[in-house]
């Protein structure tokens, strides 16, 4: 992105989001960020890299995706549960392998998508 900030309006439909969830993020310090002379939010655009995360290589064809924002990662033994909050109201909840997790390097706060296929959700970065 070429912008160092970028409106609120557009910086919501970078991410996926409405406007008031964006507020909602920055009240609930999910997202930073800034104001403009006249006291509107602009949003810087790393911030929008990072909550958007890489979305170059979508190889998988499932059409039920759902980006939004690693909440908690908890691992027991070979299995964890990760947990995402995508556009507001719904979250995403996903029983993942160990393996999987420390290989995508989760955690709270990252960017991240549920991937809803048949029964099952798979989780990417």
């Amino acid at each position: 992105m070429s912008r160092h900030t970028i409106p609120a309006a557009e910086a919501a439909r970078l991410l996926g989001i409405s406007l008031d969830t964006l507020r909602r993020w920055d009240r609930d310090g999910k997202i930073r960020v800034q104001r403009d002379t006249t006291n509107r939010r602009v949003v810087p655009a790393r911030e929008v890299e990072r909550l958007r995360g890489s979305h170059g290589d979508e190889t998988i064809s499932a059409r039920n995706r759902f980006r939004g924002v690693v909440r908690s990662v908890e691992v027991d033994g070979l299995i964890a549960r990760v947990e995402i909050d995508v556009t507001e109201p719904a979250r995403v909840v996903a029983i993942v392998t160990r393996e999987s997790v420390e290989e995508l390097r989760l955690k709270p706060g990252m960017s991240a998508a549920g991937v809803v296929k048949a029964t099952s959700v798979m989780v990417e970065r």
